[in-house]
């Protein structure tokens, strides 16, 4: 139960394959879904301001949608689940929204360092009249693809679950959230100085991170404006309810399988009565203790125990 994918991730990862599929078939029909939908430069003639939501779920090709969608579903199941699916989604647009306008005055600062690089005369308010004049060329920058609204969920995981282990390759050892975050970003920040023309918009990642980092931090400010722990405590108490529901089917379950042998006694009953009663006062105390101190604060037993007990039927 707490594995499903929720509603709105789920439906994310649905948008972004069926816009990935669309944008190979009417490729075929020579239609550019890309250059529709891409977030243009906004001096560029063909620039629309829905392209700043649109170019969120338009991937270049299969490695691209693959990394995206895999940090969605690793890292937005838990946020979503914690957060609620409405503050979710709302933050997932608008941080995707917020690497969008970065971007764009990330090339604002191109086309002006490339203007005044073969005319240093040229200030910066004729950079807008020069733009007029060449908003077709300046149509070939567009920026596609979720990753601005994934590292914003990359960075929400990290945020919220500081000290959590996560296994990612290539490090052959676990590392904490807060770490894997921070390393992101330096390898990002660094990427957008270097100016290395890959092809991969870095000034979009930082951007939906810094949107991320200010919007938590807000919430965090303001819990009447809906970022408080009860939302994470609710997540739990959920958890604790499926737990018990599950232990009482499985108590249930074992009780007829046992009413049914031959042999059977009421001591035995009793026994097996004590030792569910005992494994469920064992799992609320675990629960507790995630409530007051998080998940990493557990031992390796008691993490083990939540494990086997979230597997049973």
């Amino acid at each position: 139960m707490m594995f499903r994918i929720p509603t709105i991730t789920k439906n994310l990862l649905i948008i972004n394959l069926i816009a990935f599929l669309a944008t190979i078939v009417l490729e075929l029909r020579g239609i550019d879904l890309k250059d529709i939908g891409g977030l243009h430069f906004f001096m560029a003639s063909d620039f629309h301001l829905y392209q700043l939501v649109t170019y969120l779920f338009l991937h270049a090709n299969f490695m691209h949608i693959l990394s995206n969608m895999f940090g969605l579903w690793m890292f937005g199941c838990v946020i979503e689940n914690v957060w609620g699916p409405k503050k979710f989604l709302f933050y997932y647009i608008s941080c995707g929204i917020g690497a969008g306008l970065l971007q764009e005055i990330a090339q604002l600062g191109s086309f002006y360092m490339t203007i005044t690089a073969q005319d240093p005369s040229v200030s910066f308010g004729e950079i807008f009249a020069i733009g007029q004049q060449l908003s077709h060329q300046l149509n070939a920058w567009t920026t596609i693809g979720a990753s601005g609204a994934v590292y914003a969920v990359i960075l929400a995981f990290g945020m919220s679950f500081p000290n959590e282990r996560l296994f990612i390759i290539p490090f052959p050892f676990p590392i904490k959230a807060k770490w894997f975050v921070l390393f992101y970003v330096a390898i990002e920040f660094f990427s957008a100085l270097g100016s290395s023309g890959d092809g991969v918009a870095h000034t979009a990642h930082l951007g939906g991170m810094l949107f991320g980092f200010l919007m938590i931090r807000y919430w965090n400010r303001h819990p009447s404006s809906g970022f408080d722990r009860g939302r994470g405590q609710q997540f739990f108490e959920n958890l604790k309810r499926n737990f018990e529901q599950r232990q009482r089917q499985h108590q249930q379950n074992n009780n007829n399988h046992m009413h049914a042998e031959r042999g059977s006694s009421k001591e035995d009953d009793r026994e097996f009565n004590a030792r569910k009663r005992q494994n469920q006062e064992e799992i609320d105390a675990i629960l507790d203790k995630i409530r007051k101190s998080g998940y990493d604060s557990l031992t390796k037993e008691e993490k083990k125990k939540l494990f086997d007990a979230s597997n049973q039927r």
